[in-house]
């Protein structure tokens, strides 16, 4: 696994909407702004 710096391009990848449907990220590349958040531990039992 490689290491992302602050600023540098997400790279791409697809994950099921709400909706059961597949999303990738490129699909919003030029149409809208993308904020990724990630919080490791958030949903996991303690």
């Amino acid at each position: 696994m490689s290491i992302i710096e602050p600023g540098a391009e997400a790279p791409d990848f697809t994950l099921p909407s709400h909706q059961d449907e597949d999303v990738s990220l490129s699909s919003f590349r030029g149409k809208k702004k993308v904020l990724l958040v990630f919080y490791p531990l958030d949903f996991t039992p303690t």
